[in-house]
């Protein structure tokens, strides 16, 4: 099974396999159970077959994203603020990106025409999570990076779709900024999908 940009690709002659087992046991279920039988057996093949979808692709997805932040780990302060203060400190739309793991419109972020050189840091917590040399157009309407500073991001798996995609989140202040996915350009071949609001972007000193 291949998977691109965090999403799954199975082989066709699982697919294949699957269905034949799927409408043959359906039939002969059929004879014997009647109507109500068969659909309480559609439901469990259902699910059956999204848990194991699921386990097949949870040892894959994100795998190589995990182990680069396992070689990058670095000591750093963690902000840990209650969420009445994180109330006060950010702005409505910025607590629902950051504290609530939202998503912006795309094409609506002022960072999708930044050009200057500098560095784009949490919006919640002044972070330094990236450097504009990593910065990229991607076409997708979010501000995308293809490299992190080391040590200022963490990851974790986010279930919100039927597969598991790679969630990342400020290592500082634990802020969602967005999710990476395997379809980014050389060296590292990763695209880092960032909330523009999220963000903050300081220039460079001249």
């Amino acid at each position: 099974m291949a998977v691109i940009a965090d999403f799954p690709v199975f082989p066709p002659s699982l697919v294949v396999n699957l269905s034949l087992e799927f409408l043959s046991d359906v039939f002969v279920r059929s004879r014997y159970s009647g109507i109500a039988g068969v659909r309480r057996r559609v439901m469990k093949r259902r699910s059956l077959i999204k848990l194991l979808g699921a386990a097949a692709i949870m040892p894959v997805v994100g795998q190589s994203v995990l182990a680069r932040q396992d070689d990058r780990t670095m000591q750093t302060e963690k902000l840990d603020l209650t969420d009445a203060q994180w109330r006060e400190r950010l702005t409505p739309e910025q607590y629902h990106i950051l504290r609530e793991e939202g998503t912006e419109r795309p094409g609506t972020s002022l960072l999708l025409k930044e050009k200057r050189q500098g560095i784009y840091a949490c919006a919640g917590c002044d972070n330094h999570l990236f450097d504009s040399s990593t910065k990229y157009e991607s076409g997708t309407g979010w501000p995308s990076f293809y490299d992190y500073l080391p040590g200022a991001l963490g990851t974790k798996k986010d279930y919100k779709l039927i597969w598991p995609r790679t969630e990342y989140h400020c290592a500082r202040c634990g802020g969602h900024h967005g999710h990476v996915f395997n379809d980014g350009p050389e060296p590292t071949g990763l695209r880092y999908c960032n909330n523009g609001i999220a963000l903050k972007f300081i220039p460079a000193q001249t």
